[in-house]
């Protein structure tokens, strides 16, 4: 694809794909449209960038406005991300057009609710959309077939994350992204599951709830943030609450400590307290629920 300069609209009419065009908004955002849906690079934290999303915007892009974008599709690191994942939505969409999914109307009760639709993947393979949540349901026939290991009594496979169960199972039926997106999911929320079903063992950084099980391993015993609030008597420091491993519950032991501002970042799974660097704290307390009480 040619790089577009900012005040030019660029179309790619990759054979095969729904168009894609590229272009600049009227508030000098790169943008682009794939069909009805419409994307955008806009600026987030910490100059960063993320994916905007919106829907049907039936005006040229040189018109577009940052108001125009409501979805939060992910960060971005540079232009080139910004286009390969454009391009990735071209091509998820058609090759959803090609499996030629059906949208049809239900009153079927769903653990979600009632039914107010469905698309139908293929016989006895059925999602659900409710007035709150949704989901797969699977026929009897076609449950058995899911790996004993991820199978939900039932059939029933809600659209957060058990709904990648059904992707890998039933793969033909879905994109190639899809199937991407599932593998991702699996490998995150069940990782035991992955590595029964396929014999592979994860590494480190392949699965978050694996790396989250190995981090409360290795800091069970470290005090772990459960509260943070920049202090108000402690310029340059955020008075934070902690526990034994970030264990929660009635009965377990907290303390305050303060930590500089410019060092706390949450991470991945939590903000371990340095002992010997951050000091236990009992002095007055931005915390409500502190006020008045001292640390240890």
């Amino acid at each position: 694809m040619t790089t577009p300069s900012p005040l030019t609209t660029v179309t790619d009419s990759n054979p095969g794909l729904p168009e894609v065009e590229f272009g600049c908004s009227s508030d000098g955002y790169l943008v682009a449209r794939v069909g009805d849906t419409a994307f955008a690079m806009l600026p987030g934290r910490d100059a960063r960038h993320y994916l905007a999303t919106g829907w049907r915007i039936n005006r040229p892009v040189a018109e577009w406005k940052r108001s125009d974008f409501y979805g939060h599709s992910g960060g971005l690191a540079d232009e080139t991300a910004f286009r390969t994942k454009v391009v990735e939505n071209a091509e998820h969409q058609r090759e959803k057009r090609a499996l030629g999914r059906r949208d049809t109307g239900s009153n079927a009760n769903t653990p979600w609710g009632p039914s107010q639709g469905t698309t139908v993947y293929a016989e006895g393979v059925v999602c659900h959309s409710t007035a709150g949540h949704g989901g797969f349901h699977l026929s009897a026939e076609r449950n058995r077939k899911v790996n004993p290991v991820l199978r939900a009594p039932g059939g029933w496979y809600e659209e957060d994350e058990a709904w990648a169960i059904v992707a890998i199972t039933f793969p033909h039926l879905f994109t190639g992204y899809e199937r991407r997106c599932a593998e991702r999911t699996i490998k995150d929320s069940w990782p035991n599951a992955w590595e029964a079903i396929f014999g592979i063992v994860l590494l480190p950084g392949e699965s978050r709830e694996k790396d989250r099980r190995a981090f409360e391993k290795e800091h069970a015993d470290n005090w772990i943030v459960v509260s943070a609030i920049t202090s108000d008597q402690q310029p340059g420091f955020v008075e934070v609450v902690a526990t034994p491993g970030g264990r929660r519950g009635a009965g377990t032991e907290e303390r305050r400590f303060l930590v500089p501002s410019d060092e706390y970042r949450i991470g991945r799974f939590g903000f371990v307290v340095d002992e010997t660097r951050h000091p236990v704290y009992s002095g007055p307390s931005s915390f409500i629920g502190w006020q008045g009480r001292t640390s240890p």
